[in-house]
């Protein structure tokens, strides 16, 4: 895989940070901006809604600026909307911070992904995807634990400096590494926008953003909650959270690495295989939550399984998408983004039932349920290799 590919995740490191970092740092913002933990709560929600949002409307308005620009721009909005987060005193204006923050996420991954496919061959886009979104996964890994460990020791605020900081090498690894020859090419040569947004006609198209936001909603379903199933169910103390945060952040890794090899050419097995082990891994998770081997274990494989199955995904979207050279990334962005707000909010009506912590893990597989249902009768077009890139 080419050098650039490897500077974009490193911003999509940074940007994947600050996505996740809050799960650590509401009660500290909360008691330092005399709000309640549950006001802070709406800068999660802010953000989701940001990226679902900014997505087509990031890509759309950066049609006309060269790929290698967009990507600076949005960079540096990034930094800005850090560097003004970590130096307000004012809620409203950290809530601004994070629209802000999560629309400039938006456009650069929805730029990104579609720069992403110019930088190798046709028959790549799934490896090419799967590096970009291993900035993702390594963020879970490390950035998240990380920014929580540097948040108890020097305050929030210090989290959201980090995060500005790291910004600085992803613009010079962007103005440096990444060509503006490919993306201008594809530029001059692209469809008009109505165009682009017509293919979003396409039952095929729209039937596999559906189902990649099914489930990616299921993986942000059980792991928004997962903190309290460590400590309350297995009993375990609040070290193994971050333990715990960390395994699922290293099976993502190995699930999208796995799915960059296998996405291109072999996709229905992956579904195939990938679809009925995460439907019953979690509720598998949530009867064996109270034996602590057997939830760091399945923390682990749920992670792998669902980024690999997400990823497959993902990446039919852009083979899909491709009479949308300029919007594929945006479409693909916004299935991910729906996804990810719309679990935690089905799996937060859980709670309250008899299920209690572990009914976010039986609405993650009910979602994963749904989603094969939908996709089996249609297994085969869902399924489909290189040849679904061509336009029907």
């Amino acid at each position: 895989m080419p050098l650039p590919l490897y500077l974009l995740a490193v911003a999509v490191f940074a940007m994947g940070t600050s996505e996740f970092m809050l799960a650590g740092l509401l009660p500290n913002i909360a008691s330092d901006l005399d709000v309640t933990v549950g006001t802070t709560g709406m800068l999660t929600s802010a953000f989701a809604i940001g990226m679902i949002v900014g997505a087509p409307l990031m890509a759309g308005l950066a049609r006309n600026w060269p790929g290698r620009s967009s990507l600076l721009r949005f960079v540096l909005v990034f930094m800005a909307a850090h560097v003004v987060g970590a130096a307000t005193s004012s809620f409203p204006v950290l809530m601004v911070t994070r629209v802000v923050a999560a629309l400039a996420y938006a456009g650069f991954l929805a730029v990104a992904l579609t720069t992403a496919t110019t930088l190798v061959s046709p028959d790549k886009k799934g490896r090419a995807l799967a590096v970009l979104l291993s900035g993702t996964t390594v963020a879970t890994v490390a950035g998240v634990p990380g920014g929580s460990v540097l948040g108890t020791l020097f305050g929030w605020r210090a989290t959201f400096w980090a995060v500005a900081a790291l910004c600085l090498p992803a613009a010079i690894g962007i103005v440096k590494g990444i060509p503006t020859r490919r993306v201008q090419k594809v530029a001059a040569g692209r469809p008009a926008l109505r165009s682009e947004l017509a293919q979003l006609k396409r039952p095929r198209l729209l039937l596999i953003m559906l189902l990649g936001a099914m489930v990616n909603a299921a993986t942000f379903a059980g792991f928004t909650f997962l903190a309290p199933v460590v400590t309350d169910t297995a009993g375990l103390g609040e070290l193994w959270i971050s333990v715990a945060l960390v395994l699922f952040g290293a099976g993502s890794f190995a699930g999208v690495t796995v799915a960059g090899r296998l996405s291109d050419q072999h996709p229905g097995p992956v579904i195939a295989v990938g679809g009925p082990l995460l439907f019953i891994g979690w509720p598998a998770l949530a009867v064996l939550a109270d034996k602590p081997a057997a939830l760091l274990a399945l923390v682990f494989v749920q992670g792998a399984l669902s980024f690999a199955l997400g990823g497959t995904l993902i990446t039919r979207v852009l083979y899909e998408a491709a009479a949308a050279p300029t919007m594929a990334g945006a479409y693909a962005t916004a299935a991910l983004n729906v996804g990810a707000a719309v679990g935690p909010l089905i799996a937060a009506t859980t709670l309250g039932t008899a299920a209690g912590n572990l009914g976010p893990l039986w609405a993650s597989g009910l979602l994963v349920l749904v989603a094969l249902l939908v996709a089996f009768p249609l297994r085969g077009v869902i399924a489909a290799g290189r040849s679904s890139e061509v336009v029907q």
